[in-house]
């Protein structure tokens, strides 16, 4: 990839989000290849974002593979970038990836994220969660390929009161609720990792994802912490759907992609990694005052209209605390805290909407 002569890549928030990264995390990747399943969400985006820009920037020798169902859909996130990937578009809960070239690292992050969804479709997020797990750990077999494993913190469930939760807790899922069909896939995901690690040697690891939002979110994205700080900020009402009881465990968006490149290189074979700021750690009601102390503007207010059926599928209250100590061992320290990343996401928004 030439060097462009425009000083911003991919915009003014995002590109001063990611020059706050280390360095040195991306250039351990040189001379190396890279694919990321679920290319057109959150995470998966970002991740590619960052490394095109630390290429575009650095000169950075990574070669980038990415997984995705929907050409149209990769072509608007990605942009002029869009060539500078090798694109394999393909529904990973029915058909067979071929890739005739080398894999070094494997991040697998194609999944249901949406509750409705969840509760709408639950055979169709357990076999996207399970078929491609086990096709992407084939491939890490195939290939030779170290696979980081994108699960999330629901895999907990629920958790007695107090306490930090470490990577060695569980808690209750009660699997006669449908929606439990993604807390229980992600579970099974993990252990998926564990067998073809101690059945076929492949090295597999596990992030624990915090919900992540910050600059970079995908239009239309609409994650509790984002549409409450976009609604602040635009003087609206943030409007709770449930009693926003649940503690929430977050992490801002580089900070996210800091820390599974941290634990691809230094994390190790079959063990798995909160990703969270334990300063980011609040109920959804709490958060949602907090948007709009922060960045909302004197009409914006939090008002309630509870929905007793949950027809959206909202995840059951939960007491969760996240320790992110494990993952701080091997270096990683988160750097934006919760009124900083509602700052930065609303600067993103704005000069998105400007573009």
């Amino acid at each position: 990839m030439k060097k462009m002569d425009q000083e911003v890549v991919w915009s003014e928030v995002l590109d001063e989000d990611f020059r706050s990264i280390p360095k040195g995390l991306a250039e351990s990747f040189s001379d190396t290849t890279l694919l990321v399943t679920g290319a057109t969400g959150l995470v998966g985006s970002l991740l590619l974002k960052y490394l095109l820009y630390v290429r575009e920037t650095g000169g950075l020798n990574v070669e980038l593979v990415a997984v995705a169902r929907n050409q149209e859909k990769a072509r608007s996130i990605f942009g002029r970038f869009y060539g500078d990937i090798e694109w394999v578009f393909a529904d990973l809960a029915s058909d067979e990836i071929e890739y005739s070239g080398s894999i070094d690292f494997i991040v697998h992050g194609a999944a249901v994220t949406t509750s409705k969804t969840m509760v709408e479709r639950p055979v169709e997020v357990i076999d996207l969660s399970i078929q491609g797990t086990r096709a992407m750990l084939e491939l890490a077999r195939e290939k030779g390929a170290v696979l980081l494993y994108l699960s999330s913190m629901e895999v907990y469930g629920t958790m007695p009161d107090g306490g930090r939760t470490t990577e060695r807790s569980l808690g209750y899922i009660d699997l006669s609720n449908v929606r439990s069909c993604y807390p229980e896939s992600k579970r099974l995901c993990e252990n998926l990792c564990v067998a073809y690690g101690a059945e076929f040697g492949v090295d597999a690891r596990v992030a624990r994802l915090a919900q992540t939002f910050g600059a970079g979110v995908l239009p239309g994205e609409n994650r509790a912490v984002v549409a409450f700080s976009r609604a602040a900020s635009k003087g609206e009402r943030v409007c709770l759907k449930t009693k926003g009881l649940s503690e929430a465990n977050y992490v801002y968006a580089s900070d996210a992609v800091s820390a599974l490149l941290t634990i691809l290189l230094r994390g190790k074979e079959g063990e798995a990694y909160n990703v969270a700021n334990e300063a980011c750690h609040m109920t959804i009601a709490e958060m949602a005052q907090l948007a709009i102390d922060t960045v909302g503007t004197p009409d914006a207010k939090l008002v309630f209209d509870v929905d007793e059926s949950n027809a959206s599928g909202f995840a059951a209250d939960a007491k969760l605390f996240l320790s992110s100590e494990k993952l701080r061992a091997l270096g990683w320290e988160p750097r934006v805290d919760l009124p900083t990343a509602m700052t930065r996401l609303v600067a993103y928004l704005e000069e998105s909407a400007h573009e």
